[in-house]
């Protein structure tokens, strides 16, 4: 494998980038906050308006460093390059693979088998934190579709082709959200959790669901954009005209983690009540004009929270893991790793 170079992420609007000698400097307010080499560069993303200075931007095209700029909520914006910066060859292999099953399946492999290892993390948090409280049922419950889970995160590593990876996600996702009432622990007939519903969400938690993971998808599509592939050709999620496929196919590792948990804390916080969603003539459910707000202010907080990425050991915010995994991807696909490492949530 081959050495990984870096990509620096600006999230601070007042933010002001320049060049000094050889490298880059980010100042805020007119104080150095990082210095890095230009040499180990790869990308520099901002979020907001940061603003950077002639000169390196001069020096990134020179270098071939893509510059990428994003709305504070991860919408693309804009992106910088050089002549050098390969974009073009990165969506013609990401092209390639995507038609060649033998190299697909080991892809959509890691994607699935990390999005049920994440989902029955939530689980297993949820019986440490609260098996004690919880009534034997519940407990027992979990604990089955927790085992269960185990057993088809490791029937992936046996399964070749796409179809079946696809079946296994669907099956991991009938036990996961089979046992979803057991993880809310408001005593309210008004969360009462019907199994998974989309369009329209039939139920206040998928209402929180369906939103939070609409958030995901659009700060997912963002990433990939961020990083030059297609968000519109996946793996997993076959081609259809209009769907972000590759956006789709990364959202499903960090539904679990960024959106799930999300619900979860909202509802047994009391954060959201029954009065914060209105209920249509045709019997969908969404949130009101105020609840929305105040869902989109905890879902930028969430994001704010730190973990260790277990691939690239390094300490970042949750809402930059999808940068991070649209990244290996994209290195994947130019062959500078061996295979794409799916983010799994510990």
């Amino acid at each position: 494998m081959r050495r990984m170079l870096n990509t620096v992420y600006v999230t601070n609007e007042a933010a002001w980038l320049r060049k000094d000698g050889a490298n880059l400097v980010v100042e805020v307010e007119g104080v150095e906050r990082a210095r890095v080499p230009l040499h180990m560069l790869e990308g520099i993303v901002s979020f907001g308006r940061p603003g950077a200075s002639p000169a390196l931007l001069a020096a990134c095209i020179e270098a071939g460093i893509a510059v990428s700029h994003l709305e504070p909520n991860g919408r693309f914006l804009a992106r910088v390059e050089g002549k050098r910066s390969g974009n073009v060859l990165l969506r013609r292999a990401q092209f390639r693979i995507a038609d060649i099953p033998e190299q697909t399946v080991p892809i959509v492999r890691g994607i699935v088998a990390a999005k049920i290892a994440n989902q029955r993390t939530v689980l297993r948090r949820a019986l440490r934190d609260h098996g004690d409280a919880m009534a034997a049922e519940k407990r027992d419950q979990l604990a089955s579709a927790e085992a269960r889970l185990t057993v088809i995160a490791n029937h992936t590593l046996s399964v070749g082709d796409v179809d079946g990876l696809r079946g296994l996600e669907g099956e991991a996702a009938l036990v996961y959200f089979g046992v979803f009432n057991c993880l809310l622990r408001v005593d309210d007939p008004a969360f009462l959790f019907g199994g998974r519903s989309r369009r329209p969400p039939l139920d206040r938690v998928n209402a929180l669901l369906s939103f939070l993971y609409a958030m995901l998808g659009h700060d997912c599509r963002a990433a990939l954009e961020a990083h030059g592939l297609d968000s519109q050709v996946g793996f997993l999620h076959a081609d259809r005209p209009g769907r972000a496929s590759l956006a789709l196919d990364l959202m499903e590792e960090l539904r679990p983690v960024l959106a799930d948990r999300l619900v979860l804390s909202l509802v047994n916080r009391r954060q959201v009540t029954a009065g914060d969603f209105l209920i249509e003539e045709a019997g969908g459910v969404r949130l009101t004009d105020d609840a929305r707000k105040r869902v989109l202010v905890s879902w930028q907080d969430r994001k704010r929270d730190e973990l260790r990425h277990p691939f690239l050991d390094e300490t970042m915010p949750l809402g930059l893991v999808a940068h991070a995994q649209a990244q290996l991807l994209a290195r994947h696909l130019r062959g500078d790793l061996d295979g794409y490492p799916g983010f799994i949530w510990k």
